[in-house]
């Protein structure tokens, strides 16, 4: 699978991926009116009002990105309604080609893990019938329940031709106060590193590994070291943007072939009608549009910072 992801970035010239993160605050007046006269003030009503927002930004910017990561906490709130909008986008974006990194931050042990695996990544048969049940590309997976908690998403990928992306240097302010700590005098995100090597050698796709991991963008330098202790893995980095990470600081997650890492944004892309300049020149009605701007921008901000075009 990363093979896949690899390919969409190269022909799309794009290392980015748009996270679709709805939260009520950030979904036009307009489409929520539009939502609530249908199913009134309600879960239903929410839920109706992210679909319709999702499909719009989708429908705008997939030819420019190789890549969506619905995160699944963000349809949760909203309860049974919002799941079945969560699944309904994970298909809509694969339809449209997309690949799909379900961020469902996963992690437990022996079944419940295969379990959850089998949910996101796998399939699961019911009598005569077998059902991939969420369908997504890719799943972001907690590591620090060690491999009892790993393997099972690995065995799943193997079988299904899919991959993970591991928790290792978190973007958060707060994430150092467990994954900075020493460990025989090497911080802890480092060991997770060395473990995301092993596990990795397990699920090779060409040059990469279906075992990827997640680096903040707003550590530049623990990403330099952890791009040297994991050479093999896809590094799908947050932080970008609105969190504080620059285009600048982005050059070290990638290799010498130009691969080796996909950058998110979030409420950068999908929110972007709210702040200038996209506001003034596109306006709530045309936040899709302005979502589609901010992507392009992205792409030149980053290919011009990291790869000088």
């Amino acid at each position: 699978m990363i093979s896949k992801l690899i390919n969409e970035i190269v022909k799309k010239d794009a290392p980015i991926v748009v996270g679709l993160d709805p939260m009520l605050s950030y979904i036009p007046d307009f489409v929520k009116a539009d939502a609530f006269a249908k199913y009134g003030e309600t879960l239903e009503g929410a839920a109706a009002a992210v679909w319709e927002y999702n499909k719009a930004i989708v429908d705008a910017v997939y030819d420019l990105i190789p890549c969506v990561k619905p995160q699944i906490a963000m349809y949760e709130q909203f309860g049974i309604p919002g799941l079945l909008v969560y699944k309904n986008t994970v298909d809509y974006c694969k339809k449209k080609g997309l690949v799909v990194i379900g961020d469902v931050k996963r992690g437990d042990i022996g079944s419940t893990s295969a379990a959850y695996a089998t949910a996101h990544l796998g399939t699961i048969t019911v009598g005569a019938n077998t059902f991939a049940p969420f369908d997504e590309d890719f799943a972001t997976v907690n590591p620090y329940l060690g491999s009892d908690g790993v393997k099972p998403f690995i065995d799943v990928c193997n079988a299904n031709d899919r991959g993970i992306f591991l928790l290792v240097k978190t973007s958060n302010p707060s994430s150092g106060e467990f994954q900075d700590r020493l460990i025989d005098g090497c911080p802890l995100y480092e060991r997770v590193a060395e473990k995301v090597c092993e596990w990795g050698s397990l699920s090779m796709d060409g040059d990469y590994s279906n075992v990827g991991c997640v680096v903040g963008a707003t550590y530049p330098e623990m990403g330099r070291v952890l791009r040297e202790v994991m050479p093999k893995a896809y590094i799908l980095v947050p932080g970008y943007g609105a969190q504080g990470g620059t285009a600048d600081g982005l050059k070290p997650y990638f290799n010498e072939d130009g691969l080796g890492a996909i950058v998110n944004s979030s409420r950068g892309i999908i929110a972007a009608y709210k702040k200038e300049p996209y506001l003034s020149r596109f306006g709530e009605k045309g936040f899709a549009d302005a979502a589609r701007q901010a992507v392009i921008d992205m792409k030149n901000d980053i290919n011009g910072a990291v790869f000088g075009r």
